[in-house]
């Protein structure tokens, strides 16, 4: 039987697929709310080919929470390699572009026909059906459009923004977002996973008007075109220019070292640790949830998906806790 608490993840990458393979063992009623902005690899030719949304942000969360993931995910990550305008599709990319148009155009009702298809627990949504492009202004001048050009630039971003105007969401998300218990930002792509979400003028104001705690998951390692030398602080003050001051309520950073072996190789593509301090979070009212959440996968550093969802439950039980104190007082 699954409690009554709700949360709401919003991000994109692979990132928001690690949390969400680890919070659905708990009982819980999970919504993933997925950026679109990708336009790069398979997911950008869809895009250009079928003028439809990117799939393939949107196939991992699916896969990841899948009750039967092991087995979907070989299959729904199969790429194929040769074959005429088949070579470096993903099969789980295809399906969803069949889906989509199968649905009269609906990405929204094709990402639910393809959850029936794998039994995925919770539900998942873009974060609009229009299809977006993302632009970066660096702190030069210079101005890049798409989401895959960015990180390419490495120099400084001074601000991203939405090429396309009045960008409207999901209905479904602002409802997921406003009867949310908690919600939670990433773990991904500071700039291109998860600021774009927020760049919606209705995600970002029902987020800060919400009532409900918003955890941020901050990366473990920075990354080279995006994130070069920033501390924890700095990616929280970099989402609060976006999102606005004092609606993160907690963040969720790492506490120990990273196995030299893996830190050569990220130090020679100029990334490294995410440091962070610790006294000027709480200073600025912060509560950081600190622990081991790296996971060693085929040579890169990744979130482990059972100790950020870990994390995330802790938070969601101090809620619990916090919520059945305050009705034992109206009791009395």
């Amino acid at each position: 039987m699954k409690w009554e608490r709700k949360v709401v993840a919003i991000g994109g990458g692979t990132g928001l697929s690690t949390l969400l393979r680890g919070l659905k063992h708990y009982p819980l009623d999970i919504t993933a709310l997925v950026t679109v902005a990708d336009d790069g690899g398979s997911s950008g030719r869809l895009r250009e080919e079928f003028n439809m949304l990117p799939p393939g942000d949107i196939r991992n969360v699916i896969v990841s929470l899948s009750k039967s993931e092991t087995l979907m995910d070989r299959i729904m990550q199969y790429r194929f390699e040769g074959g005429e305008g088949l070579d470096g599709h993903s099969l789980g990319n295809l399906m969803l572009t069949a889906a989509t148009k199968l649905c009269n155009g609906s990405f929204v009702d094709a990402i639910g026909v393809m959850s029936q298809l794998l039994n995925a627990e919770g539900k998942v949504y873009p974060a609009t059906e229009r299809t977006i492009t993302l632009c970066a202004e660096f702190e030069d001048g210079t101005i890049v459009r798409g989401e895959s050009n960015i990180p390419k630039v490495r120099k400084k971003i001074e601000r991203l923004y939405l090429e396309e105007e009045d960008v409207r969401p999901v209905p479904e998300a602002i409802r997921a977002i406003e009867d949310a218990d908690v919600i939670v930002l990433g773990p991904g792509s500071l700039y291109t996973s998860i600021i774009p979400n927020v760049l919606i003028d209705e995600i970002r104001e029902a987020i800060s008007q919400s009532v409900a705690p918003v955890v941020y998951i901050c990366n473990v390692m920075t990354q080279p075109g995006e994130t070069t030398s920033y501390t924890a602080n700095d990616h929280l003050e970099a989402l609060e220019r976006y999102l606005g001051p004092d609606v993160v309520d907690t963040i969720i950073v790492n506490n120990e070292s990273i196995d030299a072996s893996y830190l050569k190789s990220y130090r020679e593509d100029d990334a490294d640790i995410v440091t962070y301090d610790e006294e000027a979070f709480l200073r600025a009212g912060i509560e950081v949830l600190a622990d081991d959440i790296v996971d060693y996968n085929h040579h890169f550093i990744r979130h482990d998906s059972d100790a950020v969802a870990s994390l995330v439950m802790r938070k969601v039980l101090s809620i619990r806790r916090m919520r059945h104190m305050e009705g034992k007082e109206e009791t009395l």
